[in-house]
């Protein structure tokens, strides 16, 4: 079961949910599994088969428990009911009567002596035959990409099994159950041909049945799953009125009946859903109507019906609360809501076609608000100022939260947070300018909206941050440091000058009150940008200061580095480098004290080769490319110097010219041809002025084809392969797709 819905997405970078909105401040938990979810059919789950199997079980095992006066241990009930099959129920039987001996390993310890033989027998009757109904009636539990295969059928003989059982029991808790196991069997098995017709026999086995008994038992959870297989029945053969008005009193029934009977809920046109409103027997039943239709298609119109006939119903709030969510998720004019021309009055068609919904929802809230007649006056004047809010008409917003505000329940804390909030955000999006005294205002709800996004101290709030509109203010006014402290990608990285006036801020010694609370949103730590100095100095190949830099950080995690970095192959193969022994380990500080002392022993005169050759592969192994990614891998992003190969490539021609084989320049020429690639790969893919060259795969067949080397590129390396039988390509550009 799988919808597709509108997916919240942020206008910008940063945290900042879509939704701060939270039903769960205003609306029953009777009616969580309802709430707006813009990817899921249930509020923040997908209901598989699993769930379906499983709803009823705590019910089932708490009523079984009543009745059986509490003789029977829980393990003991949850085995016979739940968890053993037919096979495991006789063979249970079996050792309780005496006819097999207990097995010497028992992994349940069956208490059935507190009860008498007749309350055992009545048991173990109707467990054999319900457990022979589950072979039909309970689906498999399969994967959404599994073939569900051809569903089970149930077997002619049961159902005299089933009907004598039924007319001889005298327990009217087993009775009523066994009148729940025939009609769920007539379902699936009675009256094919009708089905096929769609025509509703009035003769069928499952109304004569039902319509016999329903009144000889009491209403219970047993009788409105009984109810809702004969919806099933009439849903089957189209009748879709009756069904849905059936669906509905299972629905109102419990809130375990209430995912399955919304599920089944869904009137095809106009015509049946009239005569299903006809059914209703009393305001509140058409009330649920209007409610489940409501969030099926037209929550506005249901709005207007339900408060119509009782302004203070609390399922018109749920329907409020999917109104606002929907709004948030997509705040075009056309929503979640379809073009479904049977439910929506033609002023609701209108107003979708002219783009005119969120204006409809306005007025109707509004008007609903300034009657300040239903339950919760505070969650109508706020849901009100929120629409306002969202299409940025702050002076309204302004008036219905004042009027709020008089009306909210003191003692209730996620209310109180939800309130202040929309204030803070209301606030926020009004600022022209922030001067100091504006600052100095600001300190005390930018504390408590950051203490509660770090915290999650209120269960049910929807944390929002109001990082941007105070970014954007800032920007305004040419203040780029702070603007960068609430949305950090405003600072340029990859200018030191930046950094520097963000270690500089965080170093500070004498901060305000609100250059403090500025920096509770700043991500980065002084460490953090640190590290992003010293990376960036190494890769200006400046070891002198990165290794200075490096050594203020206290601690850093994750500082080893995978691999070794002064390795290189044929062939890259990050894992397998990375899982390869390693004599030595590398963090970042040691390896750059390494990298000084090479460059040092280079400038020196001492092992020019090697030592240029480690160099290329260092700075390889730095890169996108290479297998250590993770030295770049900081929260700050470095820039495009990890994708550049030119110092690489430098040092790799470096150690050519101080090559003594032709092995070794071979190896340095192909090393220089990946780098080749490498920066040819980096470059954005709207640069068609770059020419592909293979400059040194040329050079590498032609001045090295002799050496051993040459030959395991030949083996190993398919572009070089490819070049040399003349059938060399461009590869693709854009360093993402490698």
């Amino acid at each position: 079961m799988a919808v597709a819905g509108t997916v919240w997405a942020c206008a910008f970078e940063d945290d900042t949910p879509a939704s701060i909105f939270s039903p769960e401040a205003f609306v029953s938990k009777q009616y969580t599994p309802f709430f707006y979810d813009s990817e899921n059919w249930y509020y923040g789950k997908n209901v598989e088969v699993d769930d379906n199997n499983q709803r009823f079980n705590n019910q089932v095992i708490d009523e079984w428990d009543a009745y059986l006066k509490h003789k029977l241990n829980p393990a003991t009930l949850n085995y016979l009911l739940l968890k053993g099959d037919r096979k495991g129920i006789d063979s249970v039987y079996n050792i309780l009567s005496g006819t097999t001996p207990p097995p010497k390993q028992d992994s349940i310890s069956m208490d059935i002596g507190k009860l008498d033989k007749n309350t055992l027998n009545n048991l173990f009757d109707y467990l054999r035959l319900a457990k022979d109904c589950e072979k039909f009636a309970i689906a498999e539990d399969r994967g959404w990409y599994s073939d569900p295969g051809p569903a089970p059928i149930a077997p002619d003989g049961l159902e005299e099994q089933l009907t004598t059982a039924f007319n001889s029991s005298k327990k009217p808790f087993i009775k009523q159950r066994l009148l729940f196991q025939l009609v769920r069997y007539y379902y699936f098995f009675e009256d094919t041909a009708g089905r096929k017709k769609h025509q509703v026999n009035n003769q069928a086995k499952i109304l004569l049945l039902f319509n016999k008994y329903q009144t000889k038992f009491p209403q219970n959870l047993t009788y409105y799953r009984t109810l809702g297989y004969v919806a099933g029945y009439y849903r089957s053969m189209h009748n879709y009125a009756l069904a849905n008005y059936l669906y509905s009193r299972c629905y109102d029934f419990s809130y375990e009946m209430k995912i399955p009977s919304k599920f089944s809920f869904h009137p095809q046109d106009d015509a049946d859903w009239q005569q299903t409103l006809k059914l209703a027997k009393n305001n509140e039943e058409k009330i649920t109507l209007w409610h489940l239709l409501g969030m099926e298609y037209d929550p506005l119109r249901a709005i207007k019906e339900i408060v119509a006939i009782d302004p203070k119903s609390e399922k018109v709030t749920l329907l409020l609360s999917r109104v606002i969510n929907a709004r948030e998720a997509s705040d075009n004019s056309i929503y979640y809501l379809p073009r479904h021309n049977l439910y929506q009055t033609q002023d609701s068609i209108n107003s979708v076609e002219n783009l005119g919904i969120s204006i409809d929802e306005r007025k109707v809230v509004d008007s609903i608000a300034l009657q300040n007649n239903t339950a919760k006056p505070y969650f109508w004047n706020i849901a009100a100022g929120y629409l306002h809010y969202i299409h940025k008409d702050y002076a309204q917003a302004g008036k219905f939260y004042a009027k709020a505000k008089d009306q909210l329940p003191a003692d209730d804390k996620l209310v109180m947070a939800q309130y202040k909030m929309l204030c803070i955000f209301l606030d926020a999006d009004q600022l022209q300018r922030i001067d100091a005294q504006t600052e100095a205002r600001l300190v005390e709800p930018l504390n408590w909206l950051r203490d509660v996004q770090k915290n999650g101290t209120i269960e049910g709030l929807r944390v929002g941050n109001c990082s941007y509109a105070i970014a954007s203010v800032y920007l305004k006014q040419g203040d780029t440091l702070k603007a960068g402290c609430f949305i950090d990608t405003i600072i340029p990285y990859t200018n030191n000058k930046w950094v520097q006036k963000m270690i500089d801020l965080i170093n500070k010694p004498n901060k305000t009150p609100f250059e403090k609370t500025m920096l509770r949103y700043y991500p980065y730590t002084i460490n953090n940008l640190y590290y992003h100095q010293a990376i960036m100095c190494a890769y200006k190949e400046d070891i002198d200061k990165a290794i200075a830099i490096r050594s203020k950080i206290d601690t850093i995690r994750y500082d080893t580095l995978p691999a070794n970095p002064f390795n290189i192959h044929i062939q890259d193969c990050h894992d397998c480098d990375q899982a390869a022994k390693q004599k030595q380990k590398f963090t970042s500080i040691t390896f750059l004290k390494t990298l000084r002392n090479i460059k040092a022993d280079l400038n020196a005169g001492k092992d020019r080769y090697r030592n240029a050759l480690l160099l290329a592969n260092a700075y390889y192994n730095i890169s996108y490319y290479g297998n250590n990614r993770p030295f770049y891998g900081s929260d700050i992003f470095t820039g495009v110097e990890i994708y550049s190969q030119k110092i690489a490539e430098k040092y790799y021609l470096l150690a050519r010219n101080y090559a003594q084989t032709n092995d070794q320049k071979a190896k340095c020429t192909f090393m220089a041809a990946k780098c080749e690639h490498n920066n040819y790969y980096s470059l954005p893919e709207s640069d068609v002025t770059t020419p592909w060259t293979e400059k040194y795969f040329t050079e590498l067949k032609a001045n090295y084809s002799q050496t051993n080397y040459y030959q395991d590129v030949l083996n190993e390396c398919g572009y070089f392969k490819d070049f040399v039988d003349g059938k060399s390509h461009a590869p693709t550009k854009n360093a993402d797709h490698y």
